[in-house]
């Protein structure tokens, strides 16, 4: 799916400049009037980022941002505030948004806001598909396999692990080498950082 510019302003003359310079620079935009719109619209499966103007008709922007995240649609944000309306824009920057920009605003800031908050889009996206990578190839482990991987993390020494789990020393170093394999890590150290990228292993050693 493309990545795509969910603009939400009730000025339709603001829209359509927005959307002409954003266009013009070969992005994509999807541009709605009201909350409601883009909330009858877009789905978790959207990528791209959000431009949201602080003051719309029936929920303000803060609310809109809020709704949006109920429903697991957790796009990059940033806030088009008029003066007046900076203290909110200030409140949704604390509430998890990442940027604001106060009318009238420059083209060129712009323009770098919403191309940041594309690439903070992409990044946290292949993160997400790396963690699911390795959440995939953690489930071919067997329970053994697992038992070692887990002595590792805790910083166990071989010796200990065989001791642990009743076995040699050599069976747990042939463990090893079998889930550093199905995992595509070099060594124990990449493994532990493969691993703890994970939400099943994110908290292991809190």
């Amino acid at each position: 799916m493309r990545d795509s510019v969910f603009l939400v302003d009730d000025d339709q003359d603001v829209r359509e400049a927005v959307t002409f310079l954003l266009t013009a620079e070969g992005l994509h935009v999807q541009a709605f009037e009201s909350p409601s719109g883009i909330l009858d619209y877009i789905t978790p499966d959207h990528v791209g980022c959000l431009l949201l103007d602080v003051r719309l008709p029936g929920m303000n922007g803060l609310e809109l941002q809020e709704a949006l995240r109920e429903r697991n649609i957790r796009l990059p944000v940033v806030f088009i505030s008029g003066h007046g309306d900076i203290p909110m824009a200030v409140r949704a920057i604390n509430a998890g948004a990442l940027d604001f920009i106060e009318k009238p605003f420059n083209d060129e800031l712009l323009l770098e806001k919403v191309n940041n908050a594309l690439e903070i889009s992409r990044t946290a996206r292949e993160q997400q598909e790396d963690r699911l990578d390795v959440e995939k190839r953690l489930s071919t482990l067997t329970p053994r396999e697992r038992e070692v991987m887990e002595g590792i993390l805790s910083g166990k020494l071989n010796k200990v692990i065989a001791y642990d789990m009743g076995v040699s020393v050599r069976t747990v170093e042939v463990h090893r080498a079998h889930l550093l394999e199905k995992l595509g890590a070099r060594n124990s150290s990449d493994m532990v950082r493969l691993v703890l990228s994970t939400d099943a292993y994110r908290d292991w050693l809190l």
